[in-house]
C-alpha cells in the first residue's frame, strides 16, 4: 500500500507543471499567436504622446482650427446651394480635417506599431481569425468569469478608475479659484483655461495609465510564463516526440547492425586471407593488384563476430593464418574499408606472399 501510494505521488509530481517551457514549446505558442502582449500599453503611450503633441504643436492646431472655421463662416455663408458647391463645401472640410488630425494619425501609428514591435517583434499569425467554438462554451465562459485573470482585471480597472478620479478631483480643487472667477474673464480667456486644464489632465492621465500599463505588461509576460509551463512528462514527451523513441531508435539500431554484419559476412569469402589472434580478433584482407593501391579491411570482428568469420571463411577455402600483434593492430588502428596503415605494409606484405606461395599465385 505504501509502495503504491509513493508511485501515485510521484505521478502526480511529474504531472505538475513546475518546468520552463522549452524553445520548442515557445516557438509553436508564438506561431499560434499565444505571446506576452499588453493592449492596454500602446493605446496608454498614443494618449499621452497625442496630449504631448498638443502641447508642442498647439500652434499648428491652432492655425487648421481658425482657417477652417474661418472658410465656413467668412467664405461658405453666402454661397449658393447647389450640388456642385455642395459637394466641393464637403470636400474643402474633408481636407482640412485630415490635414488638422494628420498629426494625430501619424503618432497613432507609429506608436502603434513601435510598441507592439517592442513587445513581440515581427509576428504574422492567421490562427486568431479562425473559428474556436470554444470560446463560446457557456461553462469555459463562466469560469473565465470567476477566474484569477478576471480578478486581476477588475482591480486593475477599479484601481485606474480611482487614480484618474484622484487626478481630476485634485487638479479641479487646485484650479477652483480661477473657476469660480472665470464669469469676469473674457470667452478666449476662458477657452484658454479649458485647454490648459485639459491638456494638464490629459498628460497626468496619460502618465499614469503608461504607468499601469507598464504593470500590466510585466503581469501579462508572468501569466504567459505560467501557462507556457511544462511538466516533466511533458519535456519527456517533446524530447521523445522530437528525437524519437528511444526503445524504437534501439531496435532500429539493432537491425543496422546485423544488416551491417550479414553485408560484412558476404564480403568474407572474397578475403585473401584471415589475420586472427587466435580466438578474440579475426580480420579479412584482401587485395587486387589491378584495382588497389594497398590490402584493404573487408571483415573484421571481436569473440563471436571474429568466431563467425572464421567459420565463413572456413566453409569458403579461405586461408587463415595467426598473427597475434598484426591481428590486434589492424583491429585496433582500421575499420572496414580502410587501407592497411603504411608502417603495417612489410608484416602484411610477409603474410600475403606466403598466402600466394601456398596458392601458387604470383605476387
Amino acid at each position: 500500500m505504501t509502495n503504491y501510494r509513493w508511485t501515485l505521488d510521484l505521478q502526480l509530481f511529474s504531472q505538475e507543471k513546475t518546468e520552463r517551457a522549452t524553445p520548442k514549446k515557445r516557438q509553436e505558442a508564438r506561431k499560434k499567436g499565444q505571446v506576452a502582449k499588453s493592449q492596454e500599453l500602446p493605446a496608454a503611450i498614443i494618449l499621452l504622446f497625442v496630449f504631448l503633441s498638443f502641447m508642442m504643436l498647439g500652434g499648428y492646431y491652432k492655425d487648421r482650427l481658425l482657417h477652417m472655421f474661418g472658410m465656413l463662416l467668412e467664405q461658405k455663408m453666402l454661397m449658393e446651394v447647389t450640388k456642385g458647391n455642395v459637394i466641393t463645401l464637403f470636400s474643402d472640410i474633408l481636407m482640412q480635417g485630415f490635414v488638422l488630425l494628420a498629426p494625430i494619425f501619424m503618432i497613432t501609428i507609429v506608436i502603434g506599431l513601435l510598441v507592439n514591435y517592442m513587445q513581440v517583434g515581427l509576428l504574422f499569425t492567421g490562427q486568431a481569425f479562425k473559428m474556436n467554438f470554444g470560446k463560446i462554451n457557456p461553462v469555459k465562459g463562466f469560469k473565465n468569469i470567476f477566474s484569477m485573470h478576471s480578478a486581476v482585471e477588475f482591480v486593475k480597472n477599479i484601481l485606474k478608475l480611482l487614480l484618474i478620479g484622484l487626478v481630476v478631483y485634485m487638479t479641479i480643487w487646485q484650479e477652483r479659484d480661477r473657476i469660480l472667477s472665470l464669469a469676469t474673464v473674457s470667452v478666449g480667456n476662458i477657452f484658454g483655461f479649458i485647454a490648459s486644464v485639459t491638456l494638464r489632465l490629459g498628460v497626468e492621465i496619460g502618465s499614469i495609465l503608461v504607468v499601469l500599463a507598464g504593470f500590466d505588461y510585466f503581469y501579462k509576460r508572468y501569466e504567459h510564463e505560467k501557462n507556457l509551463r511544462m511538466s516533466k512528462q511533458d519535456i519527456k514527451d517533446e524530447f521523445k516526440k522530437a528525437e524519437g523513441d528511444p526503445l524504437i531508435k534501439g531496435k532500429i539500431r539493432e537491425r543496422q547492425r546485423r544488416m551491417a554484419l550479414q553485408r560484412m559476412m558476404q564480403q568474407v569469402p572474397k578475403a585473401d586471407v584471415v589475420i586472427t589472434n587466435p580466438t578474440h580478433f579475426a580480420i579479412a584482407l584482401q587485395y587486387d593488384g589491378s584495382k588497389m593501391e594497398a590490402p584493404t579491411i573487408i571483415a573484421k570482428g571481436m569473440d563471436f563476430v571474429a568466431l563467425r568469420i572464421k567459420e565463413i571463411a572456413k566453409e569458403h577455402g579461405v586461408i587463415m593464418m595467426e598473427n597475434r600483434p598484426l591481428a590486434r593492430a589492424l583491429y585496433d588502428r582500421t575499420d572496414i574499408g580502410d587501407t592497411v596503415p603504411a608502417d603495417l605494409f612489410q608484416a602484411v606484405a610477409e603474410v600475403l606472399a606466403y598466402v600466394y606461395k601456398l596458392k601458387n599465385k604470383v605476387k
